[in-house]
């Protein structure tokens, strides 16, 4: 059923309509629990406002299903361009008929410890409004809204400063070169972008891991699906490092993808130099680590071919020899790093820095004690200490793969499970 605005009592409230919040209403509506999604935007907005315009998806088509349907874009092994992926966001809601209310900005989420219901405050297509309900899904995400170093704000007005959500394309951008702060899959696609336009690209590195985008006849999110390597249990891994790395360099760029490296980068032009840790006028002050993320990258694809390798000996599978790419070769000496400790932006015609390192979530407006000193909300699977509230669609909420689309049916069923089984008679 569509949602009914004037009632303003639920069993239970998603907040959230992006994948991790629709998905979390389709097993909601599967199980008959009478519930609304609040939504800031539009549905899927974060994919809508946060991307550029070439920006696509690193995961093949067919691992972005959502619970109940069914593969609708042309090519399964493709990769979809953000646009599309909202339009499947969309056409999922109308689909099942979910019942999303758009435009509605939680103001306040509170209750007390002997309340019954949580207290919900929005601004609601610019009116305020209040909701209660028994249950609620918090699946607005951890990574929509931008940060930028405090730094940043020492650097000269002359420079164009732009957060990874406000870049479109290379025309916004002045004739000159272009330091891009952060190496996770954003920095690499916006960076190899750049290059395209002509212009110069000083890559700022960081501790990314990286894998390559084809291995032994599959690509690697199929093998890492087929190995359960994205099926490890937060609870299972004792290096806190793990919990905190980042998704691996890989593009979804081009026919089929392809991987991404800092060496690949550099072999087209880019200069790769280490963290920026400061900046003052019109110099920027970096570490000299270029080198060590590298071989970090480097390290970490070799582990997961090597993981590859070993389950297709151990389960007998007639895989082809590994192909030849370049960009997955290892550059051993880290010839491609550069160990500058600081980056004049006068001398190196730099217009622009581009930040893709900062990107966060803002609980302010949750009133109750679910979120630790550093911001982060303090939960076990998704289930908080504050009954009957739950977290969904956080990096390793309860798996590996729980940051990624992929993960999300899973998790989204679990917690579902959880409020129908603690519903009152």
């Amino acid at each position: 059923m569509q949602a009914n605005s004037s009632q303003n009592s639920f069993d239970a409230i998603v907040i959230g309509g992006g994948h991790a919040g629709l998905s979390m209403s389709y097993f909601l509506q599967q199980n008959m629990i009478d519930h609304i999604v609040l939504e800031r935007g539009r549905v899927g907005e974060s994919w809508r406002s946060q991307r550029w315009d070439s920006f696509m998806l690193n995961t093949p088509n067919w691992i972005n299903v959502l619970p109940g349907d069914s593969f609708s874009i042309n090519d399964k092994e493709e990769f979809a361009p953000a646009g599309e992926f909202v339009n499947t966001l969309v056409n999922y809601r109308t689909k099942f008929k979910l019942p999303v209310i758009e435009n509605t900005r939680v103001v306040s989420l509170g209750k007390s410890w002997n309340e019954r219901q949580f207290r919900i405050s929005v601004m609601e297509n610019g009116i305020m409004k209040s909701y209660t309900a028994r249950k609620v899904i918090i699946a607005s995400g951890c990574m929509n809204e931008k940060r930028l170093p405090e730094f940043s704000k020492k650097i000269s007005n002359k420079i164009l400063q732009l957060h990874a959500s406000e870049y479109k394309n290379p025309d916004q951008l002045p004739p000159a070169g272009v330091l891009i702060a952060g190496s996770g899959q954003s920095g690499c696609q916006i960076a190899e972008e750049i290059m395209d336009s002509g212009r110069n690209v000083f890559f700022s590195t960081s501790m990314v891991p990286r894998a390559p985008r084809r291995y032994r006849g599959k690509d690697i999110m199929d093998w890492m699906i087929i190995t359960k390597f994205l099926d490890a249990r937060k609870d299972e891994i004792n290096n806190r490092n793990m919990l905190n790395m980042r998704q691996p360099q890989v593009s979804g760029v081009g026919k089929g993808g392809h991987t991404v490296s800092l060496q690949h980068l550099a072999g087209r032009g880019a200069k790769i130099i280490g963290k920026m840790h400061n900046a003052n006028g019109m110099m920027a002050f970096l570490y000299p680590n270029a080198i060590m993320h590298v071989r970090f990258a480097d390290g970490f694809s070799k582990k997961i071919k090597r993981m590859i390798d070993e389950f297709i000996v151990l389960n007998e599978i007639d895989a082809p020899k590994p192909e030849t790419d370049e960009a997955d070769e290892p550059d051993i000496e880290g010839n491609c790093a550069h160990d500058f400790t600081s980056l004049n932006l006068i001398t190196n015609n730099i217009g622009t820095i581009i930040w893709t390192n900062g990107f966060g979530a803002d609980f302010s407006w949750i009133k109750m004690p679910v979120i630790d000193n550093e911001g982060n909300p303090k939960h076990k699977s998704g289930i908080t200490e504050m009954e009957g509230l739950y977290f969904l669609g956080m990096p390793w909420l309860r798996k590996r793969k729980s940051g990624i689309i992929f993960g999300i049916n899973e998790d989204a069923e679990f917690i579902s499970e959880l409020v129908r089984d603690h519903r009152p008679n």
